[in-house]
């Protein structure tokens, strides 16, 4: 038996059977004419072999990923030029999928879960994307200069263990900050401070090397002289050890923070170092060894030093806000940082964790504001996600948790933030609106608080100003998925309907299994007069939540103009989907 390695892609056409039930000899002759003039010539040009052909795809052998990957992007990048101006319904989309593996030769054909895995990657694809596996965007890593989004670790059909997936999609759909793409760099210092390493030898402590991060990004991002990435998108590189000027490149950023956390009883070792994002060369290290009851003075000086590194002068609000932190109980501080690592499972018992959390910290330490401002958190959370029997009560509490951490700390920019999410959805929008601007006021790089405020604007019916917070939020926090629903339904609502299908199907690479994408997508698709997509992602939607109402869904947001409720159903009845 006769094995080898290869880099396998497999294509398939979207929606053969329909487009063979509306015009069989057309289908047939359009698919013949892309096939010997794209698709042949591309796997020529990059050193390929067709292995077998059927009627609706192919199976592609090459010897090297890199080829591989680079044809299948050259492929969708041709079809979807060639079917500009073609009429919706006559289009021939591409699903694609990418993989590399040991394979079995018989033959002219090839066997084993080499090829199998790319079928899988190929089935999951987007209509004219592409979808490789995390062992060949190991290889492609800094050869190719596309985009690809990490869409973790995906269970597919008939293959036990999960696969890394990566997605590709072409033009503006394509990653904001993905892989091997980039981003400009703002017009002020900026910075990326990457997940600690755990050196505790102790994978139980990762919570806590995860918030002295967490912690260090929130007292840079108070710095208005500065420009920092969001926990979200830093966080998105943990455990990946990647090249440090090519995560710069990714999030727009010229400087990164690295370092690792040991924790050893009651005593805390820091390592930190920033790096240009340039050139890799190192601006400065320091080691700090403490007690943990000083850890806050120890952040303290991290963030001065990068201030002064990287020459921003502090306000003199600043200054003073800097110069009323003190000391804290080990066990509070332990409490807080475990209750957050809870909470960002977004799960409800995750939630159920975080509250009982953070609900001993306030025992231990009633005047601890960070506490209440989360544990206000909590309570939305719980309320928006029908988690753990919350009610409305829930948004009652988490008002009242939200104003007792301002009692302690009116300068807490997560206490302000938490107000303004509670009232949201409460239906007072212009306390919310308050409160969130405050939030920023106090942290301007809090990509939350854009994202609140941002969402509320759009729930009042100012869109266009939702769209300018979400913009600033997306681009604080480049990976966050949710601030990108929020900025394709106020895309949406303007009739946008180009811009906000980007950006609904980027939230789709992002969180491949959304209902709520979906139905957006679905009404604009019956606005535009695209009906068989409508239908398409309607079923889809059946499959990931039969339980799925278009009309309870729209009943829980706040918006206060009815016309857009009548905009969003109308895509549905224009489709057919709803009476």
């Amino acid at each position: 038996m006769e094995r080898r390695l290869a880099a396998i892609l497999a294509a398939d056409v979207v929606g053969y059977s329909r487009l063979m039930e509306q015009d069989e000899a057309g289908t047939l002759g359009t698919l013949k004419r892309h096939r010997e003039e794209i698709i042949n010539p591309k796997v020529a040009e990059h050193a390929g072999r067709t292995i077998k052909l059927m009627g609706d795809g192919a199976l592609v052998e090459f010897a090297s990923a890199v080829n591989a990957v680079t044809c299948a992007v050259a492929i969708q990048k041709a079809m979807s030029a060639r079917n500009e101006g073609a009429a919706q319904d006559q289009r021939i989309q591409l699903r694609i999928g990418v993989n590399i593996g040991d394979v079995i030769v018989e033959g002219d054909d090839l066997y084993g879960d080499g090829v199998n895995i790319s079928a899988r990657l190929e089935a999951i694809a987007e209509p004219g994307g592409v979808c490789i596996s995390g062992k060949v965007h190991d290889e492609i890593m800094g050869k190719i200069g596309e985009a690809f989004a990490d869409d973790g670790e995906q269970l597919v059909k008939n293959i036990a263990r999960p696969v890394r997936v990566w997605r590709w999609m072409p033009g503006p759909a394509a990653p904001a900050a993905a892989p091997g793409g980039s981003l400009p760099l703002p017009d002020k210092p900026s910075i990326a401070v990457l997940p600690f390493n755990n050196m505790s030898g102790d994978p139980e402590q990762e919570y806590f090397a995860d918030g002295i991060t967490e912690d260090i990004i929130t007292d840079l991002s108070k710095v208005s002289g500065l420009f920092v990435i969001a926990r979200n998108s830093s966080f998105a590189y943990k455990a990946k050890s990647p090249d440090v000027r090519q995560v710069c490149r990714e999030l727009g950023v010229r400087h990164a923070l690295e370092g690792s956390v040991r924790k050893a009883g009651n005593r805390v070792r820091i390592n930190a170092q920033l790096i240009d994002g340039t050139s890799g060369g190192h601006l400065w290290a320091e080691r700090y060894d403490r007690n943990l009851e000083d850890i806050f003075a120890v952040q303290d000086e991290v963030t001065a030093k990068i201030v002064d590194a990287l020459k921003v002068a502090l306000t003199s609000s600043e200054q003073t806000r800097r110069e009323d932190r003190g000391k804290v109980d080990p066990e509070v501080y332990d409490c807080f940082a475990r209750a957050r690592a809870e909470l960002y499972k977004f799960t409800a018992e995750g939630t159920a964790q975080s509250r009982a959390l953070l609900e001993r910290t306030i025992a231990l330490d009633p005047n601890f504001a960070p506490a209440y401002a989360w544990l206000s958190v909590v309570y939305s959370s719980n309320y928006v996600n029908g988690w753990n029997g919350a009610g409305p009560g829930n948004l009652t509490t988490a008002l009242e948790l939200g104003q007792k951490a301002l009692d302690r700390d009116e300068n807490e920019p997560e206490a302000h933030r938490a107000i303004a999410l509670a009232n949201m959805w409460l239906r007072n929008l212009d306390e919310a609106e308050r409160a969130a601007e405050r939030a920023i006021a106090l942290d301007p790089n809090f990509a939350g608080a854009f994202t609140v405020l941002g969402a509320v604007r759009d729930y009042a019916g100012r869109h266009e100003s939702a769209i300018e917070a979400l913009q600033q939020a997306l681009r604080l926090d480049p990976r966050y998925h949710l601030a990108r629903q929020f900025l394709g339904r106020a895309q949406f609502f303007l009739g946008r309907y180009a811009d906000a299908e980007a950006t609904f199907k980027q939230r789709l690479i992002e969180v491949p299994r959304s209902d709520m994408t979906r139905a957006f997508l679905a009404s604009l698709y019956g606005h535009t007069g695209r009906y068989d997509e409508a239908g398409r992602m309607w079923r889809e939607i059946m499959e990931i939540n039969p339980g799925f109402s278009v009309e309870q869904y729209t009943g829980a947001l706040p918006y206060r103009d009815p016309a857009w409720f009548d905009h969003f159903l109308g895509g549905f009845r224009k489709a057919g989907l709803l009476p």
